[in-house]
């Protein structure tokens, strides 16, 4: 019978080549997995970032418009002296938009008449997001979204506001969260093809009793005041 430490070392001669091999196999696995979690992760960003819903890229509210005679509300891209090229934030579609026909009107120049003091718009949307009543639809009857505002915005002044304006402050709060954008004032507020900082001067009047107009500079516009909405 062979001494113990003879077996012993006949033992670890036996199993060292297998050893070996399961050493290497054992590297070779980690690195394949390495390499296939690594090119998993990269495609897998590459596609999340090509799938990202458009509405998520950041919109500037300072450039964003209102436009005398079109409906909704646009993202202001370029401007000339002639008029501007709009892009509409309801179906992304652009157009040059011609400012002998329409006035422009920036969103963060319009206030909003209140029982004390006028308001911008953007404190007004500032209570509509901070608010939990449910958020009536843009073609609800007037008294109930005269009702959602008095919960929402009870200073604002219901007298000299209409219900046509109260509908349109729906209808654009509901444009700007589909659009995530980020409802605040800009430091440097944005300026007209003239110059001249955007703001509203529409004369409340009747689609048939508004003239051709240029954009000019004019006082902030009051909702709610002789002068209308865009």
């Amino acid at each position: 019978m062979p001494p113990i430490a003879a077996v012993s070392v006949q033992t670890k001669a036996c199993f060292w080549p297998f050893t070996q091999i399961i050493s290497k196999n054992t590297i070779i696995i980690i690195k394949t997995l390495y390499i296939f979690f690594t090119v998993t992760s990269a495609t897998i960003g590459f596609i999340s970032l090509s799938l990202m819903p458009k509405k998520l890229q950041f919109m500037d509210y300072n450039r964003l418009v209102s436009v005398t005679g079109l409906g909704g509300l646009y993202e202001l891209l370029s401007s000339k002296a002639d008029g501007g090229v709009v892009k509409s934030l309801e179906d992304k579609s652009t157009k040059f938009v011609s400012t002998r026909l329409h006035n422009f009107s920036h969103l963060e120049s319009i206030e909003v008449f209140t029982t004390t003091d006028n308001v911008n718009l953007v404190d007004v949307f500032t209570a509509m997001k901070a608010s939990t009543e449910t958020l009536p639809d843009g073609k609800a009857d007037a008294k109930a979204i005269k009702a959602y505002f008095e919960k929402v915005y009870p200073d604002m002044d219901f007298e000299r506001v209409y219900n046509s304006d109260m509908k349109k402050m729906v209808k654009w709060y509901d444009l700007l969260n589909a659009n995530s954008v980020e409802i605040k004032l800009s430091e440097n507020p944005e300026q007209d093809a003239t110059g001249a900082a955007h703001e509203i001067a529409a004369p409340k009047a009747k689609a048939k009793d508004v003239k051709p107009v240029s954009v000019k500079a004019a006082p902030p516009k009051k909702i709610g005041s002789s002068r209308n909405m865009a």
